[in-house]
């Protein structure tokens, strides 16, 4: 009996003993749930976008106004920049039109018909009074085009768009209504990243085409130009010409380096004497040969010439393209002058003189038609034009549709009359490509894998830091000593994440024995517009308490803002840290009573062996601190001795807080370091052979040539420490 009550009585143990086990367990997995919520809430806290920082930074230029005078002075200057490859076409177009010669006089009157309304409504209408309205804050091109579509919509490979980005005055985006055709659009864009890049792959076509079209511009517009010297001299070798034409356009280039406002000035009256002088010389062309020309301005001789020459005619379409050429030229230099100024200079002296010199040529050749050749010199078939048109076309719907939110009418007018025109163009000039035509494509397509390689690996430059990025929690768990001694000076950690802690950091902190006594997280970060403003370039917060002296700064730039370098971005950077703090301690005593900052999440000193975070509902967190901490305890001792207080000016208990500006200002004395990744990016072992050639010769020949942050931002070379990584793709 006394046996079996015996066991009875341990299984009866036994039995609580597991029913107590399982409420362990039970209470194990709630904290530990708890300790995982918290930390969740916590990272949350650390790493909010700087929304509210950025809402505070108000631009306070205005717009200056132009006055006619100054208008009328930019609208003489941007014929010496806009305008010449438009102006010197007329020296080439009809020779490539007719380069067997003229059969039928008729023949003239319809290319001149077709010439009247290819600059009616391509450069006149589409261009001069619609796409250039599509401009980003007065930049022009396809990529201003890309980048007002990003703005609007979550367009880009890389999602690093934050809220804050919306405050920039030159950001500028609208809102689509729900429901609406323009938003469904947006969001099917959006659903898939084949959709973003084909349409990024898009944009990349449109640029690298302008490219090889500007390649050979200059070169086609001088040596027209010069070939008229032949006309007197019959005699003069082809070679004498070309020398000439090098010879010039050596001349141009090297005069570059003097700024727009001083080439403008030096070539604006030159395309304005052209200009006028081959205009005069239509009209009097016009007045002596034949009048009957001006019929070519119905547009059934347009019907009537391609029913009479038939393919001979569509092929001629070709010589007709030189026309308009410039025409996205004068899209992209926009940049350089006010939009009005270049509508005025267009439409009531660039466009007239262009058509009486036309007219004027016609009228010539109706009378003699076997010097069609004399006045011209050959030249390269512009196809790159045809094909830039088309892309300008495609991103114009796009950007009507979900930008400018247009009337679907009006969008499928406009789509339907530049596709007719513009794809009659594009497949006459193929019928060229094999006549010098394809050079331009094929210096497009290498520019074209060079953009997509480094946008490919850029992209997964971008992810490796987002995973590998350490947890902003954990950085503030380890104290504000950061596990560390704390050494004078200040250090500057580049990123390009806005939110986390780079792996660099954790890298050098596992590794040294020290960091600086303020750290200073940098996020560069380039924006989807054309500038940000001075005042608006540079985001700060404070990250932990102010014992930690840590802080976060994004500095922000558009596309064209650091073709350049910023030789002066530390000063800049420390200007506005300091003007941080001057703003904090003047918003303080609002800041502790509504217990809302962001700079005060972590608001007690490291006591006790404990990190208390000043949250009602991360009492668990603590305890999880408090394991982290107390091992760093017996590597650094948290009883510090007085004398060392210089060593480590955070953990002195009692000592009334220095002035934390005269504290920077110390450290910056001390010494400023530059701390850097140093990314190593290579392709797999078992990669495919084309991608180890593009990763691995392709994007490493062009890292090496291009400019890092250290040189953009002159960082002095004994200032900077680059830690390496190497990162598989």
């Amino acid at each position: 009996l006394c046996l079996k009550i015996l066991g009875n009585f341990k299984l009866s143990l036994a039995v609580s003993g597991q029913r107590k086990m399982a409420e362990i367990g039970e209470r194990e997995e709630t904290i530990e749930g708890r300790n995982v919520g918290a930390m969740w809430d916590l990272e949350q806290k650390l790493d909010q976008p700087m929304d509210e920082e950025a809402h505070k930074l108000k631009n306070m230029q205005k717009e200056k106004g132009l006055s006619t005078l100054m208008l009328l002075r930019l609208a003489f200057q941007s014929l010496g920049i806009v305008y010449g490859d438009l102006g010197t076409s007329p020296l080439y177009v009809f020779y490539n039109t007719f380069p067997d010669g003229i059969n039928d006089t008729e023949d003239v009157i319809g290319a001149l018909s077709l010439i009247i309304y290819s600059l009616l409504l391509i450069p006149l209408i589409k261009y001069v009074f619609i796409v250039c309205k599509a401009n980003d804050n007065g930049q022009g091109g396809t990529l201003a085009i890309y980048s007002l579509l990003c703005r609007n919509g979550r367009l880009k490979l890389i999602p690093d768009q934050q809220r804050s980005d919306q405050e920039l005055t030159t950001y500028g985006r609208t809102f689509l209504p729900e429901g609406s055709m323009a938003a469904k659009t947006m969001n099917w864009l959006e659903k898939k990243d084949s959709r973003k890049r084909a349409l990024l792959i898009i944009v990349l076509v449109g640029t690298c085409m302008t490219i090889g079209d500007g390649i050979f511009t200059p070169a086609m517009s001088v040596l027209s130009a010069t070939g008229g010297i032949k006309v007197n001299n019959p005699q003069m070798s082809s070679d004498t010409v070309v020398i000439v034409a090098v010879l010039i356009l050596v001349g141009l280039f090297s005069m570059q380096q003097y700024g727009t406002d001083k080439v403008a000035w030096l070539f604006a009256p030159i395309v304005f004497i052209w200009l006028l002088f081959i205009g005069g010389t239509g009209l009097y062309n016009i007045c002596i040969y034949d009048t009957s020309v001006l019929k070519a301005f119905s547009p059934t001789y347009v019907y009537m010439y391609f029913r009479r020459r038939g393919r001979d005619g569509w092929v001629s379409l070709g010589g007709i393209l030189l026309s308009i050429t410039g025409t996205e030229a004068l899209y992209d230099d926009i940049a350089y002058f006010p939009l009005l100024a270049i509508q005025l200079a267009f439409t009531l002296f660039v466009f007239p003189c262009l058509l009486l010199a036309y007219c004027g040529q016609a009228a010539y050749l109706v009378k003699n038609k076997d010097n069609y050749a004399n006045a011209f010199y050959e030249s390269i078939p512009g196809t790159a034009v045809a094909v830039v048109m088309l892309v300008t076309t495609v991103l114009m719907v796009l950007l009507m549709l979900l930008v400018w939110r247009c009337n679907w009418f009006l969008i499928l007018v406009f789509t339907v009359l530049s596709l007719m025109v513009e794809g009659a163009y594009f497949s006459a000039v193929l019928l060229k490509v094999n006549q010098g035509g394809w050079l331009p494509l094929v210096i497009a397509a290498v520019l074209l894998v060079v953009m997509l390689v480094w946008n490919y690996v850029k992209i997964k430059r971008y992810e490796f830091q987002v995973h590998s990025k350490v947890s902003m929690s954990w950085i503030i768990s380890l104290g504000p000593s950061l596990g560390l001694v704390r050494v004078p000076g200040i250090g500057i950690v580049y990123s390009e994440l806005a939110s986390g802690v780079p792996h660099i950091f954790s890298h050098v902190i596992t590794n040294l024995p020290a960091i600086h006594s303020v750290v200073v997280f940098v996020c560069v970060k380039y924006l989807p517009v054309y500038t940000v403003p001075e005042e608006e370039r540079f985001l700060v917060k404070r990250i932990g308490s102010k014992t930690f002296r840590m802080f976060r700064c994004v500095a922000r730039y558009g596309y064209k803002d650091l073709q350049k370098k910023d030789d002066d971005f530390e000063n800049k950077l420390f200007n506005n840290l300091f003007s941080f703090i001057q703003m904090e301690r003047m918003m303080e005593p609002v800041s502790n009573s509504s217990n809302s900052s962001s700079a005060s999440i972590c608001s007690q000193p490291h006591q006790s062996r404990e990190v208390l975070i000043n949250n009602n509902d991360m009492d668990m967190f603590s305890s999880m601190v408090d394991y982290t901490v107390s091992t760093l305890d017996t590597i650094i001792p948290l009883d510090i001795p007085i004398n060392a207080a210089s060593y480590y000016p955070d953990r002195a208990v009692g000592e009334e807080e220095t002035n934390e500006l005269e504290f920077l200002k110390s450290g910056r004395d001390s010494g400023v370091v530059h701390i850097q990744g140093n990314t190593v990016v290579k392709a797999r072992r078992n990669s495919s052979l084309p991608k180890k050639i593009a990763i691995n010769y392709v994007y490493a020949f062009l890292k090496k040539i291009c400019r890092g942050n250290n040189v953009i931002f002159n960082v002095p070379h004994e200032s900077l420490l680059n830690v390496g990584q190497v990162f598989y793709v």
